[in-house]
């Protein structure tokens, strides 16, 4: 049997493990196994989530509302834009897919940081479409531009603060970029962990209302799955001028978020100080981070999400430190595939990340 060409060069995406592989795998008591693998909040979510949750469970048997009204309600009030600006995706990776649908073909070119997300590339050649990529680690605005003008693409994504690797970029030199790419390129600011950002640094803060306002071309990208703590409700959402938007709603299917999803993430955008308590508690362990790293002469890159990024040296394989830690019941993300000696570990709780410490001061 045949299928799309555009297939054969697509790597399937792979997630954190599932404890209950890892169970599976090793034979390892759950109790005693650790995931710090897909960047998960590590104190869950909000208690008033879980209440109205179980509340609406008699809902199960029918359709979500498909208006959404309820979030975008929300979202609306919270970023002080119209409910027209608002898409809602199952995941924000979902709206992503949507943007790439709507503007890209297969005669298209796309621009991604080096290191970044991998659904940008997945998605891009899904159509066929050809992935640039700049020559810096980081995101470098100045050879995202001499890209731009050498190679013309349809679409730009950039990641704020970026996966997986925590660095972000100051919201004054994103401005400055944007203002110099022109109206028919579609540049999406990816801003996942944008809560995180904003605990840490306020240059980093990008507000969606500023961006659409002065950009018309700009969609900013946010999720319930990170600081919200509803990875597995799966809850992302995009917020651009209507034009944009009513582009992006021809590739939405009915009823793309569950009526418990659409519940849990309304009520998640009410409880600030639940997240506020998340971000902060995150912040003071990932100084725990910090000071293991530079205890064991191992770089850390700096980070403003809620995650940090552990740079081995030559001596030390980051696949092999990853399927130690993982026999050993403790799942971290192994960054090979990215053509990085190195591991991302979610900061959790104060007693997951002691564990962390021990296991791999053990291993190295």
């Amino acid at each position: 049997m045949k299928f799309n060409k555009h297939l054969e060069d697509i790597t399937t995406y792979e997630a954190g493990k599932p404890i209950e592989l890892v169970v599976r795998e090793f034979g390892i008591d759950p109790k005693d196994i650790v995931k710090l693998a897909s960047n998960e909040n590590p104190h869950g979510c909000s208690p008033k989530v879980k209440e109205a949750v179980g509340a609406i469970l008699s809902k199960m048997a029918l359709y979500p509302d498909d208006s959404m009204i309820k979030l975008k309600d929300a979202l609306s009030a919270r970023y002080e834009v119209a409910n027209e600006n608002l898409i809602i995706g199952s995941g924000s990776d979902q709206v992503i897919e949507f943007a790439i649908h709507a503007k890209a073909s297969a005669t298209s070119k796309i621009l991604i940081n080096s290191v970044t997300f991998a659904m940008y590339e997945i998605y891009a050649k899904h159509i066929g479409a050809e992935v640039i990529r700049t020559a810096s680690r980081h995101h470098n605005l100045n050879e995202f531009y001499a890209l731009y003008l050498e190679q013309k693409p349809s679409m730009i994504f950039l990641c704020t603060p970026n996966n997986p690797t925590g660095d972000a970029i100051d919201r004054n030199a994103l401005y400055d970029f944007l203002r110099k790419i022109d109206k028919d390129t579609l540049v999406v600011v990816d801003c996942a962990y944008m809560e995180y950002a904003i605990g840490k640094d306020a240059a980093k803060k990008v507000e969606p209302k500023d961006l659409i306002t002065e950009f018309e071309n700009v969609l900013y990208l946010g999720t319930f799955s990170k600081a919200y703590g509803l990875g597995g409700m799966r809850v992302g959402y995009g917020i651009a001028n209507p034009k944009i938007i009513k582009e992006l709603y021809k590739l939405r299917p009915p009823f793309n978020i569950t009526t418990l999803s659409l519940e849990a993430a309304t009520v998640a955008l009410s409880d600030e100080a639940f997240v506020r308590h998340c971000i902060a508690d995150n912040f003071v362990e990932m100084k725990r981070y910090e000071e293991f790293a530079n205890s064991k002469k191992i770089d850390i890159i700096k980070s403003y999400t809620n995650f940090v990024t552990l740079c081995l040296n030559d001596t030390q394989s980051s696949t092999k430190i990853s399927n130690e830690l993982l026999q050993k019941g403790m799942i971290v993300r192994n960054l090979s595939s990215y053509n990085m000696n190195a591991i991302r570990v979610t900061v959790g709780t104060t007693e997951q990340n002691s564990r962390f410490f021990e296991l791999l001061a053990e291993l190295i």
